[in-house]
């Protein structure tokens, strides 16, 4: 252990606790303050996947042959506002959590700083590797829910019509709400390999063993799909539960290789 693991008094170490929580709330509201004055930039970039030139809809295009402007179909959706404070709202939200998430990697230094003395250092070694891997994870499911996930599902669930005489006119709020929550539950689901990796290591879990439930863990991923999925169809759940399915089949490689 560290020198002073064992020194320090149980007010010292919640003295450390509260100065590093107090540095994280300030640049979590740094970053936040920052987002909430660049609101142009930052809802350009929140809303771009409701409008058909976002680089996903593109690239389909490309890969599908509709290689010319002319040719690609017409794609807009209106958001509206129901709310008279809803906007403001929505804008302080979008700020707070970009600002949680652009301060995410100095959040997790300041928490490895408070806990690392008391850690062997082989112990520091498997948490820096778990809490790094775990961070790179979550944020490449963000990434793929902004990029791929997201947008096939408001492009598909947007411009879905029961008749042509009902128009749609999606919500704000709904439309962020389905965002955030989405970008979330594909981060938390993108960890999978690493607690697969973190079990195997304790002895917990094996490869014959995750072959051996593999029906069952379809099963898992179909219910817990349908419960982290924003909306209630079948499109949007076979989006969330494709990527579950692809990271359990890598899991099991790595738990091979541990």
């Amino acid at each position: 252990m560290a020198e002073n693991a064992d020194t320090q008094s149980f007010w010292e170490h919640l003295d450390v606790l509260r100065a590093a929580v107090v540095k994280i709330v300030a640049v979590a509201v740094l970053f936040g303050v920052a987002a909430f004055c660049f609101k142009e930039e930052l809802f350009a970039v929140i809303l771009a996947p409701k409008d058909d030139g976002f680089i996903t809809y593109r690239l389909l295009y490309s890969l599908s042959g509709l290689v010319t402007q002319a040719d690609v179909p017409d794609f807009h959706v209106k958001l509206i506002n129901t709310g008279l404070a809803e906007q403001f709202i929505i804008h302080m939200k979008a700020a707070l959590c970009t600002g949680t998430l652009c301060a995410s990697p100095y959040i997790l230094y300041q928490l490895f700083r408070f806990v690392s003395p008391a850690l062997y250092v082989n112990e520091r070694k498997y948490v820096v590797r778990v809490v790094g891997g775990g961070y790179a994870m979550f944020m490449l499911g963000v990434l793929i829910s902004y990029f791929l996930i997201f947008p096939l599902t408001f492009r598909f669930l947007g411009t879905y019509q029961v008749s042509g005489e009902v128009e749609n006119m999606i919500s704000l709020q709904s439309y962020i709400s389905t965002l955030m929550t989405m970008s979330l539950a594909i981060g938390l689901v993108f960890e999978i390999p690493i607690l697969s990796w973190l079990f195997a290591k304790l002895g917990f879990l094996s490869a014959n063993f995750m072959r051996q439930y593999r029906k069952h863990a379809v099963v898992a991923i179909l219910i817990v799909a349908a419960i982290i999925t924003p909306t209630s169809d079948v499109f949007t759940l076979s989006l969330v539960a494709l990527p579950m399915w692809l990271l359990y089949e890598i899991s099991i490689v790595i738990v091979k290789r541990v």
